[in-house]
């Protein structure tokens, strides 16, 4: 039986309210707004949000899924400690990306790209379709023409590194696609991006697709870690 005056799952507000609560609660958890072992209740939550006891323990599911709190009977939902989290998942790269501790996510982020997209490259350069060499050097250009429009630019940027995961021929790579897109949006949002794009950047993606189309891995990988260089030293000259 559903809670009266709330929301129920079935209603069409409860996609909205659910995203909502996830948002709020998740976000506060990553920012340390709740400390790790602070306990909640399905009650206090269903309160504090107006909506019904399952629409609270679904999103408390997500959470929990997460990595973010756990539940237990008699005890409640506890909250983790950030060594449990699944750091890879976007969501919370996106709240960690907006809360205090944003500069050692970015360096942390910034060393995972480091260590993953030079091999991918390669993998590009052996596995690519065609249609994904044509892609790549397009949006390349594209990064070029757009460069003094900043939601263009960052649009391209990210197709182009999403693109370049995914023909790597590695499927773990690819998984990751999410995570590079989340901090190259969070790396703009949070003004830790130059003032406009780099030349240097731009030369370099363009070389990032040209070797990926004439199927040359070593110049692609080359390529790719030298732009990795100029990302981490963009990010050093802001510290």
């Amino acid at each position: 039986m559903q809670d009266s005056g709330v929301v129920g799952q079935d209603s069409p507000a409860a996609e909205v309210m659910n995203n909502r609560i996830i948002e709020v609660v998740g976000r506060d958890i990553v920012t340390g707004g709740m400390p790790p072992g602070r306990r909640l209740t399905l009650e206090g939550l269903q309160e504090q949000f107006g909506v019904s006891r399952t629409v609270v323990r679904d999103c408390m599911q997500i959470l929990e899924a997460m990595n973010l709190v756990y539940s237990k009977r008699r005890i409640g939902i506890v909250v983790l400690e950030p060594a449990r989290w699944n750091v890879y998942d976007p969501r919370i790269i996106r709240w960690r990306l907006a809360g205090p501790g944003r500069r050692s996510q970015f360096r942390s982020l910034t060393e995972l790209r480091i260590a993953v997209e030079p091999l991918a490259a390669a993998g590009a350069a052996r596995s690519a379709s065609e249609k994904q060499r044509r892609d790549l050097q397009e949006l390349a250009a594209t990064m070029r023409s757009r460069a003094g429009d900043p939601d263009a630019f960052l649009e391209a940027d990210i197709a182009f590194h999403t693109l370049l995961l995914e023909a790597s021929g590695n499927e773990m790579f690819a998984s990751l696609r999410e995570a590079v897109a989340e901090v190259l949006s969070g790396r703009s949002t949070q003004n830790l991006m130059p003032q406009g794009p780099r030349p240097e950047a731009l030369d370099l993606h363009e070389l990032i697709a040209e070797a990926i189309a004439r199927e040359d891995p070593a110049a692609a990988r080359a390529r790719m870690a030298a732009l990795l260089v100029e990302v981490e030293e963009a990010l050093r000259l802001q510290d």
